[in-house]
């Protein structure tokens, strides 16, 4: 290191480390519409309801716990994670009912609806990572090569998070015709990895575009941003609410769970299908991610109250983000619809469904799945679930039978 290298301002030196998978910092007209949101201050963007960040508690402790070699077992499928087989063909005439949507796996999702396809969240890539070598690896394999959907009228993004936001898939993206739809900010990242501006609709929540006749409002979330070496959260985060001609849906993202899913679904709702996260939970963010009991809460909310339409349950069974069982969100949610009396679906990987058809409700998990002996969940606090009653159930190995 030279004289002159240490008077180099440390930023300066950040962003000389920052390679191209971590994205870029907005600047220009960006960053002050960026200043000029209700929602920025204090340099940062605000939550809806406060939320911390960082994991709370002993590291110490969680260490123990996330690396412990039977928890680690605990985390992975015990077996091959079934893969619908035939997505490419299922998909190749339209949907009856002018809504089908197919889970790619975590929160990636195909939405055909009223004649329009919709992307949210697409990663393809073999890790959720800004390094080819470590970090989170895929724990199955994508249903369908990307290249094979055709067409797609606009991809939609929730926040920059690696799991979300996946810099091998926009590339592939960006050579094709299609619009993406992003938080105000992310529009940065995306124009550094060649996608064109003029193909960017860069939201603040609450803002509305319209492609090809489909409406998509950048909807609050509780949640944050970042792509690691700095994260000064100048990128937002949010929720997705979609509407064509005929049908409503809802895209959650990632975010805890706030009083705010009322408002959304009085303003959007109700929805067809709500596509909501309730994987990658745990006691040390408890702000940020949902548990399923709170996802089904949040899905009942956007509804006014009452079980209407069909919840699809995402962020899970990709990728090991969390020290809960693999399967748990799964079987959690599963109890969860049943005390709500909720329609949801729980398709294989790459297996399409449409909302207004048969629902796919098979507990396919259970059958590569380590065993998982008395749910916490099945002895839950009163509030746990909404009903207001606790559940009370015999322990369940979800590798066997209840």
């Amino acid at each position: 290191m030279t004289g002159a290298d240490y008077f180099v301002p440390f930023r300066t030196k950040l962003r000389s480390m920052r390679t191209e998978p971590f994205g870029a910092d907005p600047a220009g007209a960006r960053m002050q519409r960026i200043l000029n949101s209700p929602n920025f201050a204090d340099g940062v963007f605000q939550n809806p309801l406060g939320a911390r960040t960082r994991p709370s508690g002993s590291g110490l402790e969680f260490a123990k716990i996330y690396f412990q070699k039977e928890q680690r077992i605990r985390r992975a499928p015990a077996g091959t994670v079934p893969v619908h087989a035939t997505t490419l063909a299922d998909l190749a005439a339209p949907p009856a009912t002018g809504l089908r949507l197919t889970w790619m796996g975590h929160s990636s999702v195909l939405a055909e609806i009223d004649g329009r396809q919709v992307l949210f969240d697409p990663v393809w890539g073999e890790r959720c990572s800004p390094f080819p070598f470590a970090g989170p690896k895929r724990l199955h394999p994508v249903p369908v090569p990307l290249a094979t959907l055709g067409p797609v009228d606009v991809v939609v993004i929730s926040h920059d998070h690696y799991d979300h936001l996946d810099l091998p898939t926009i590339r592939s993206l960006a050579g094709t015709d299609t619009v993406f739809a992003v938080p105000l900010g992310v529009g940065a990242h995306l124009e550094r990895w060649g996608v064109a501006p003029d193909r960017l609709r860069e939201l603040d929540w609450n803002e509305t575009a319209k492609v090809n006749g489909i409406s998509l409002t950048a909807t609050p979330a509780r949640h944050f941003c970042g792509r690691g070496l700095r994260n000064n959260q100048h990128t937002l985060w949010a929720s997705w609410a979609v509407s064509g001609p005929e049908h409503r849906i809802y895209h959650s993202g990632d975010t805890g769970y706030f009083p705010g899913f009322r408002d959304i679904g009085a303003e959007h709702g109700p929805f067809d299908a709500t596509m909501i996260q309730i994987g990658a939970y745990s006691e040390y963010w408890p702000d940020i991610h949902m548990t399923p009991a709170e996802g089904m809460r949040a899905h009942l909310d956007l509804q006014g109250g009452r079980p209407h339409g069909v919840m699809l349950p995402i962020h899970w069974g990709t990728f090991n983000l969390a020290p809960h069982a693999w399967a748990e969100p799964a079987e959690w949610t599963k109890d969860a619809a049943e005390e709500a009396e909720q329609a949801a679906a729980f398709p294989r990987p790459g297996e399409p469904f449409e909302p207004g058809g048969t629902l796919p409700v098979d507990p396919w998990w259970r059958a590569v799945s380590a065993p998982m002996a008395a749910p916490q969940w099945r002895t839950a606090a009163p509030d746990a679930v909404p009903g207001g009653a606790p559940v009370v159930r015999r322990d369940l190995d979800v590798a066997g039978e209840r």
